[in-house]
C-alpha cells in the first residue's frame, strides 16, 4: 500500500517572508543547505508526531490554528542560545515526561508558537 513517508515541507504566510526566513535560519538553524540545488533543509531522521487537537485544547494559544514542534538534540544548549539571542523561552515542569522527553516553547517574530522537543 502506498503511504506518506514524512513531512515534505511546512509552509506559512508571513508579513515579511524574507525577514522571517532569516530569523529561522539565524536563531534556529533552519534553512537551505549552502550547496543544495534546491532551497531545502536536510533534517536528521527521527520521530515526527502528527496530532490534531480538539478546538478547545489549551495546549497552545486559542488564537492559533497550529503549533510547530521541532526536535532538538540539546534542549539546554538551545535554550541558552535562544536566550542569548533575546528570545523568550518558556518551560514548565508539567510539560516534561520521562518517557517522551523535555519541552520548551518560544514564538517567532510574528507570534507563531514553536515547541522545542528533546526526545527521551
Amino acid at each position: 500500500m502506498a503511504k506518506v513517508t514524512g513531512i515534505g515541507g511546512f509552509f506559512l504566510r508571513a508579513a515579511d517572508p524574507q525577514a522571517l526566513a532569516a530569523w529561522y535560519a539565524d536563531i534556529l538553524g533552519i534553512g537551505p543547505e549552502p550547496d543544495a540545488p534546491e532551497p531545502v533543509w536536510m533534517q536528521a531522521a527521527g520521530p515526527t508526531v502528527f496530532a490534531p487537537f480538539p478546538e478547545d485544547s489549551d495546549y497552545f494559544a486559542a488564537d492559533r490554528r497550529w503549533m510547530l514542534n521541532l526536535r532538538v538534540d540539546d534542549l539546554d544548549g538551545m535554550m541558552d542560545r535562544l536566550k542569548t539571542a533575546g528570545v523568550a523561552v518558556e518551560t514548565r515542569a508539567d510539560w516534561d515526561d520521562p518517557a517522551v522527553g523535555r519541552f520548551a516553547r518560544i514564538h517567532d517574530p510574528e507570534g507563531n508558537p514553536i515547541e522545542l522537543w528533546q526526545p527521551a
